[in-house]
């Protein structure tokens, strides 16, 4: 009988990007709680906060959304923020497209995962293959705990009643903002960032609720087309193949 080790069914390489995946999918998914809480907290109930989730699936557009229902925008205004912001996932699936190389209903079924996490945990792997690994296994994660931690946020959040008697008004505002912080992490970034702020204080006099958010999403989005993009260190070619 042979001594030598049964073959490992899971590659050292993929075993890496599964287990890094599955890190990034748990802490960003457990974030989910917070806007369950912060959902309710702007007048939602438990089934909208979990359709929101389940459906659109984007943390920064459904804390842009709550956020303007918060602050007594109307729901288009809402809605309109939230798409505005949600473009940069256009973005990510034109460079992603090629790259992952799905075809019909896999196409349409992956694009529900396509967010920030799934898109850098996928972008930089040297063959298809590993790219396919990475978003997948991020992007799904991601998705379930996401869902599963907004319905215990939206239930814990519905039990405590008015979260103004708790001081917790601001929760919508303070959550977004702490979405946001990771992200600020190059100098254009912050600059876009300050200046965004500064352009939604200065149309608050003159607009009615939820449009400052609007016009500062508007902002980022400008910064994001007039700024040259260069392909990240150690990216694959388009279509690379395993």
């Amino acid at each position: 009988m042979s001594d030598a080790a049964p073959a490992d069914p899971v590659p050292a390489g993929r075993r890496e990007i599964i287990r890094d995946s599955l890190g990034v999918g748990v802490a960003t998914g457990t974030y989910g709680v917070s806007f369950g809480a912060v959902a309710v907290a702007s007048d939602l109930d438990v089934v909208q906060a979990c359709a929101l989730s389940l459906l659109m699936f984007t943390g920064a557009s459904q804390f842009a959304l709550v956020g303007v229902l918060a602050s007594g925008g109307t729901p288009f205004a809402g809605a309109a923020t939230a798409l505005l912001l949600g473009t940069r996932n256009t973005l990510y699936g034109l460079r992603l497209a090629p790259l992952l190389g799905y075809r019909g209903w896999r196409r349409v079924g992956t694009a529900h995962l396509l967010i920030d996490e799934s898109t850098a945990m996928s972008v930089t792997r040297p063959t298809r293959e590993a790219a396919r690994t990475g978003f997948l296994w991020t992007g799904g994660a991601i998705f379930v705990l996401w869902n599963l931690a907004t319905l215990a946020g939206a239930i814990a959040g519905e039990a405590i009643g008015d979260p103004r008697d708790y001081g917790l008004d601001a929760a919508v505002g303070a959550a977004f903002l702490a979405l946001l912080w990771p992200r600020l992490d190059r100098p254009l970034h912050r600059v876009v960032a300050v200046l965004a702020a500064a352009v939604a204080l200065g149309v608050v006099p003159f607009t009615a609720a939820g449009v400052p958010v609007l016009v500062a999403a508007g902002v980022a989005l400008l910064a994001g087309l007039l700024t040259p993009r260069s392909p990240a260190p150690g990216a694959p070619a388009d279509g690379a193949t395993p």
